[in-house]
């Protein structure tokens, strides 16, 4: 049998963090500039902390809620929808997936040094993984790690490095055994920032655009010179050699957070479309009373549930230790193009209006493009995914498993 029926501790934990996000953290959007962030941060997250909202995905031990992976579902799909629910909490990306990371995977001196000021809230981390020759193949990353007695020696480049413009520590992945099997060739470091041989040459210039403000909250993605960066060999995160097998774990839930987020704001552009469309009127009849409006709005609804289904199924993977692999796949590509079709149809619904910064709206569509690149390109998850579903057929005469068939 499915069961669809959400706990009722559940629902209390989602309807406490909805009422923070739409009563606390949506208003405190409206006097937020980058002189105010500072103030502003705080007292949101000193009100968060006295109703107990707190790194929601983080063991009880550790100061977090200590929520299971429905649980966190829910939670994600209330924060995305204001840019401060989720900074609120301390579970805003990069820092949320690679605390999970350190925490799995590393020492009792990393744990100490490291997790406990990013838990506390005390700190920033961003992960450099990325290269530009690489893009989505990790495997092409350039970066070497030299054994140098007690330290390794670092030297390469990183590119699109999210938020390490605001990051007090950087996990950087490089390559230090280029002779072992291609998946075992790199290892991952903890690095305290600022280091002379960790530059950021320059936030990189993107379509969407860029403010003071932007940067402060941690939306820049940076290019990174790494030049004679000298780490002890205590920093070695989970071993030698398994820099590739952490960060496609650490990315997996990334993958997740994101799409959780997408369905947030989403949601919040169609209320926005709703609201909007109620109230203007155009040659004597509200927006509202339109069929074709009611079609745009129906399409975005439509949309929006079969996100919210699928990131349910993959939460009930994950809860019971099933592999999710392919599902998270098509959920990735699904979400990132989801959210882009309710925010281009809200913005239509708002005309000129929408274009305007006057509301999120004109912000959050050249933001958004980025969801199918980030993560792993929309063109790499259709590959893994085709493969996957010719796979299962050569397997088992048939696609379903590749295809939500376990569902049946």
């Amino acid at each position: 049998m499915i069961d669809f029926e959400i706990p009722e501790e559940t629902k209390l934990v989602r309807n406490i963090v909805r009422e923070f996000v739409h009563d606390v953290c949506m208003p405190a959007e409206k006097g937020l500039t980058v002189d105010t962030y500072d103030e502003i941060l705080a007292e949101l997250r000193q009100k968060a902390r006295a109703k107990g909202l707190w790194c929601p995905f983080f063991p009880v031990e550790w100061g977090g809620m200590g929520l299971k992976p429905l649980a966190n579902a829910l939670v994600q799909m209330e924060l995305g929808e204001s840019i401060l629910g989720a900074l609120a909490l301390n579970t805003q990306g990069p820092d949320d997936a690679t605390m999970m990371t350190l925490l799995h995977h590393g020492t009792e001196y990393q744990h100490e040094a490291f997790l406990k000021p990013l838990v506390a809230g005390e700190k920033r981390v961003c992960y450099a993984m990325t290269e530009k020759g690489g893009g989505a193949d990790a495997t092409g990353m350039k970066t070497r790690a030299v054994e140098d007695g007690d330290n390794y020696v670092l030297n390469g480049d990183k590119w699109y490095i999210s938020s390490a413009n605001v990051a007090d520590i950087a996990v950087v992945m490089a390559k230090t055994d280029p002779d072992a099997p291609r998946h075992q060739q790199f290892s991952t470091f903890i690095v305290e920032l600022p280091n002379p041989g960790f530059k950021i040459l320059r936030n990189i210039d993107t379509m969407h655009r860029h403010t003071p403000l932007g940067e402060r909250l941690g939306a820049a993605h940076c290019e990174i010179e790494i030049k004679n960066l000298i780490v002890p060999k205590a920093n070695l995160l989970g071993g030698r050699g398994q820099g590739f097998n952490m960060g496609q774990h650490r990315l997996g839930y990334g993958r997740l957070r994101h799409g959780m987020h997408n369905v947030a704001k989403a949601q919040r552009a169609l209320d926005m479309a709703a609201k909007h469309v109620l109230e203007r009127e155009t040659f004597g009849k509200k927006l509202s009373d339109r069929q074709s409006v009611q079609f745009m709005l129906a399409d975005c609804a439509a949309e929006i549930y079969k996100a919210r289904l699928m990131l349910m199924h993959i939460a009930y993977k994950a809860e019971n230790g099933l592999d999710m692999t392919q599902e998270n796949s098509i959920a990735k590509i699904f979400l990132a193009n989801m959210v882009h079709q309710v925010v281009d149809t809200a913005l239509q619904l708002h005309g000129s209006l929408g274009y305007s910064r006057d509301t999120p709206l004109a912000d959050w569509y050249t933001s958004i493009r980025s969801q199918r690149l980030v993560d792993g390109p929309d063109e790499v998850h259709r590959w893994k995914v085709g493969k996957n579903v010719l796979r299962a057929y050569e397997r088992d005469g048939t696609t379903a498993l590749a295809a939500g068939g376990d569902l049946l």
